[in-house]
Formats: structure tokens, sequence, C-alpha cells
């Protein structure tokens, strides 16, 4: 795995890191959807400009899952305002 594949994997970590840092009563989860999409687009740039197949399989699937969840996120979030 080359620095890309390498860089798109941290992706995911920072990711996780970031959403459980960032959680909390009080949370601005606009703020935390945006830090997260970005995160997971930035990744999976990251994981096509590998080059690897290892590297560009398991970074689309980890960073597009996340990129799912994320949707979900604010989609629960536009359910819940008046």
């Amino acid at each position: 795995m080359n620095k890309y594949g390498g860089f798109s994997i941290l992706m995911v970590a920072l990711s996780i890191l970031a959403f459980f840092v960032l959680r909390g009563p009080n949370a601005n989860l606009y703020l935390i959807i945006v830090i997260l999409s970005v995160f997971s687009v930035l990744g999976i740039v990251l994981a096509v400009l590998s080059k690897k197949l290892v590297a560009v399989t398991l970074g689309i699937f980890l960073n597009g899952g996340l990129l799912v969840f994320t949707y979900l996120l604010l989609l629960t979030l536009g359910m819940s305002e008046p």
C-alpha cells in the first residue's frame, strides 16, 4: 500500500475519532456532518489516487460506509426538526 492508500485509511480513523470527540448533548451536529463528509470524500479521492487494488477497495468501502452513515445522520437530523 502506498502513501495515498494509507492516508485513505487514516481518513476513516480520523472521522471516527472526530465523531467520538465532538459528540455530546450540546454538539453542533451540522459541524459533525460537514467534518465527516469532507473526510469521507477526501478518503475516497485518496483511495482512487493510490491505484492499488487493496487500497482502492478498502478505502472506497470504508469511506463509502462512513459517507452513508453521515447521510443517515443528516436525514435523521432533518426528521427531528419541527
